[in-house]
């Protein structure tokens, strides 16, 4: 691959499994973190001890002056940034019925990570990849944003407005800058902790009766930065749990 990218949220679950794979195809990694600072480090000591390369760089990807920087410390460090993928995410578990409980502060929260933090992220690696005539981009979708379904309805909202996102970017960033969404069912991640049993219960009911697993998605996220003739597409791998 022999390119540079960027993967939010790079330090645990589906993040780090990006990072590793995309270091195991060449490419030069940036391993962004919020809060997760121990668990980005280990991230790049993996990828560095295989022999691969790998910086750690934090940023509060709800902040566009910090999102800005971010992308300046990567072209800094590799050159260039040739790939994002926008991966950190927050949400809140709140039961779907409970509307009381999704306050202004919670929409707020959701909104400016999973929404705003992914356009913040995109507008400044284009304005790297437009100079170099090339760049391709994953956001990381969820099917909560297709069923209406998921931890709260701020977060299924959030990710049916990162669809659309998507489609959006995708037309503006035509033709050099392609841009998709990966929409992972449920991943064997530490979203899933305290609710182990339920992820356990669920499997054996999805058609392929597995729960994917963070290099799964991983793998298919390489996948889709690297077909030149797809841009904004929304792509579900979730063993076929919405069928």
């Amino acid at each position: 691959m022999g390119k540079a990218a960027l993967v939010t949220g790079g330090g645990t679950g589906i993040g780090r499994a990006v990072c590793i794979e995309l270091a195991g195809r060449g490419a030069a990694v940036a391993v962004n973190y919020s809060r997760s600072k121990l668990e980005a480090e280990e991230t790049a000591r993996l990828i560095n001890e295989s022999g691969g390369r790998a910086i750690v760089v934090k940023a509060d990807v709800s902040r566009d002056r910090e999102v800005r920087e971010m992308v300046k410390i990567v072209v800094q460090q590799f050159g260039s940034v040739d790939l994002l993928v926008n991966n950190a995410a927050i949400t809140r578990h709140i039961p779907l019925g409970d509307l009381e409980a999704a306050t202004e502060q919670i929409w707020d929260e959701l909104y400016n990570v999973n929404v705003k933090g992914m356009f913040y992220c995109a507008r400044a690696a284009a304005a790297y990849m437009k100079q170099n005539k090339q760049g391709a981009i994953v956001n990381l979708g969820s099917i909560a944003g297709q069923t209406g379904v998921g931890s709260s309805l701020p977060y299924a909202v959030s990710k049916a407005a990162v669809h659309g996102l998507t489609k959006s970017l995708a037309h503006a960033l035509a033709p050099y800058i392609r841009v998709s969404c990966v929409v992972p069912g449920a991943v064997a991640t530490r979203w899933w902790e305290g609710r182990e049993e339920q992820m356990k219960k669920l499997a054996p009911s999805l058609p392929l009766q597995r729960i994917s697993t963070p290099e799964d998605i991983a793998d298919f996220i390489c996948a889709v930065l690297e077909q030149e003739a797809m841009t904004g597409q929304i792509i579900t791998i979730d063993s076929g749990q919405t069928l």
